[in-house]
């Protein structure tokens, strides 16, 4: 009698170890799971080759530094609008995020495409004194939009806007030359941040275009 009750006390042991190590298994598989780390974009690798220089090279231009108006372009985060919902709302990708500011990569896109035709120098850091040499005209740039727009939930497309303004330095200030405002906007493939970031860089190598032959256009 005796060792029957061992046996089952033993066995009722058994049952209720392998019970709560079920539970515990259960229970760790049910744990969140730590987020997957953010992907980094970029507009991509650019021209595979340098391009020739042009045998009549344009005079040469001051390229500031980008603003973004607002933080249009300032942060890091790949940014989408719900244009059919609440257009009126930027809304971060978790993530999705940029290599750098937008500022930084759309302005090193400009750079690369306004150089194939003529030498790009930083802008003076103080006024012309009278007298000196004629300095190269300043071309001054704000990114305005940097965005994913979604018209539904399966189509969107990159937004780019961007307020370019030239003027020509002179001693005590300067001389306004000319003011244009693009905006680009190229279908995205997907209805996510990767055919978000596609569309946007597509549309950066088309702002560095319409650019350039807005400055050819008016003589710079």
């Amino acid at each position: 009698m005796k060792t029957h009750f061992l046996i089952a006390a033993r066995a009722c042991c058994i049952s209720a170890t392998a019970i709560f190590c079920a539970i515990f298994v259960t229970g760790c598989g049910a744990l969140p799971q730590p987020p997957a780390r953010p992907q980094l974009y970029d507009l991509g690798p650019g021209p595979a080759t340098a391009a020739a220089a042009p045998a009549t090279a344009l005079p040469a231009l001051a390229l500031a530094d980008m603003d973004a108006p607002g933080g249009a372009g300032s942060g890091t985060a790949v940014v989408y609008r719900l244009a059919y919902a609440d257009a009126q709302q930027l809304r971060p990708y978790q993530l999705a995020r940029w290599s750098q500011p937008p500022t930084a990569l759309v302005l090193q896109r400009l750079r690369e495409r306004l150089g194939e035709q003529r030498a790009i120098v930083q802008p003076l850091d103080r006024p012309l004194a009278p007298g000196s040499d004629k300095p190269p005209v300043v071309l001054r740039l704000d990114l305005e939009e940097f965005s994913q727009v979604f018209a539904s939930p399966e189509r969107s497309s990159g937004l780019l806007r961007l307020r370019a303004t030239l003027a020509e330095p002179l001693p005590g200030g300067e001389r306004l030359l000319g003011q244009r405002v693009f905006v680009v906007q190229r279908p995205a493939p997907s209805a996510d941040a990767a055919g978000g970031v596609r569309a946007l860089a597509e549309a950066a190598d088309q702002a560095a275009e319409e650019l350039a032959q807005w400055l050819q256009g008016m003589g710079r």
